[in-house]
C-alpha cells in the first residue's frame, strides 16, 4: 500500500485548425486576406468564433489574438471560450476529490477508473497534508486505511464462493468487487479523465484555486492552471498564483464570472 499526497496532472489532449476549411469559410465570405498571430489551436478557435459572430475578420483591432481575448474577457463574452477544448488525466487523488470535481457538469466530460473491474486489493490511499502532518493522526489514519483494505480483500475472497454459480469468471470478479468496495475509504486513490472547455475550466479554476476550497481539489486547481497557462497564455494569462501563509496556493483574477 503506497500513501500518497500530491495529485498528477497530465495533459493529453490538444485541438488543432484546419486551415483549409477556414480558408474557403473565409473565401466563400469574400474575406480575401485574414490571419491570427497565436499558434495554439484553443486560441485561434476563440478568436475565429468571436469574429465570426461580427463578421469583423477584415477589420481587425490591432494588438492580434492576445488583445481581442482580452476584450473578450474585459466585456464577458464568455460563451466563446466554450470553443476551446482540454483532456486531462488526473491522478493520485482520492475518490473524496473525484466526488466534488464531478459537480462541475456544464462544460465536462469524465471518464474515471471503475472499482467494479480493478481490483482495489492493490490500491494506494491519499492523505491529507492536515493528518499527515501530525505522527500521532497518522498512524491513526493509517490503521484505519490499512484495515479496509484487509476487509476488502477478505470480501473479495468470500464473495467469489458467493458466486460460484456465476460460470463467467470476469463477471464473477466483478460482483465480488462491486459488494467489497462499500468498505473502501474516501481516501482510495482513483484516477480520471476530464475534458472541459475554457470557460468551464476558468469557473472551476475561480471556484476551486480558493482558499475556501477543499486542499487537495485546490491542488489539482492549480496545476491544472499552470497547464493551462503554458499551453494557451493568451486565455489564462490574467490568473495570478498566490502562496498562502499556510504553504497552500490560490488564484486570483480581475476578470470572474466571465
Amino acid at each position: 500500500m503506497r500513501i500518497l499526497r500530491e495529485p498528477t496532472v497530465y495533459l493529453v489532449g490538444r485541438q488543432t485548425v484546419d486551415d483549409a476549411a477556414v480558408d474557403r469559410f473565409l473565401a466563400d465570405h469574400g474575406v480575401t486576406q485574414w490571419a491570427t498571430d497565436s499558434t495554439v489551436a484553443g486560441e485561434k478557435l476563440c478568436e475565429m468564433a468571436g469574429r465570426m459572430c461580427y463578421m469583423s475578420f477584415a477589420k481587425p483591432r490591432p494588438g492580434g489574438n492576445a488583445a481581442y481575448i482580452e476584450r473578450l474577457l474585459e466585456v464577458g463574452h464568455g460563451s466563446v471560450l466554450e470553443h476551446s477544448v482540454w483532456n486531462f488525466i488526473i491522478t493520485g487523488v482520492s475518490r473524496s476529490f473525484t466526488h466534488e470535481l464531478i459537480r462541475h457538469r456544464a462544460g465536462f466530460g469524465y471518464s474515471q477508473l471503475s472499482q467494479r473491474y480493478v481490483d482495489e486489493s492493490v490500491a494506494d490511499f491519499v492523505e491529507p497534508d492536515c493528518i499527515a502532518d501530525d505522527p500521532e493522526l497518522h498512524e491513526v489514519w493509517r490503521s484505519a486505511v490499512e484495515h479496509a483494505q484487509e476487509a476488502y480483500v477478505k470480501l473479495v475472497q468470500g464473495l467469489d464462493r458467493v458466486f460460484r454459480h456465476e460460470r463467467d469468471a470476469t463477471l464473477r470478479r466483478k460482483l465480488a468487487r462491486q459488494a467489497a468496495r462499500s468498505v473502501l475509504p474516501n481516501a482510495t486513490e482513483t484516477k480520471i479523465f476530464v475534458t472541459a472547455n475554457t470557460r468551464a475550466l476558468r469557473h472551476f479554476i475561480e471556484l476551486r484555486a480558493n482558499e475556501h476550497a477543499e486542499v487537495e481539489i485546490r491542488k489539482v486547481a492549480t496545476r491544472i492552471l499552470e497547464i493551462a497557462r503554458a499551453e494557451a497564455p493568451n486565455l489564462f494569462h490574467d490568473y495570478e498564483i498566490v502562496d498562502l501563509p499556510d504553504g497552500t496556493r490560490v488564484a486570483r483574477t480581475d476578470w470572474k464570472k466571465v
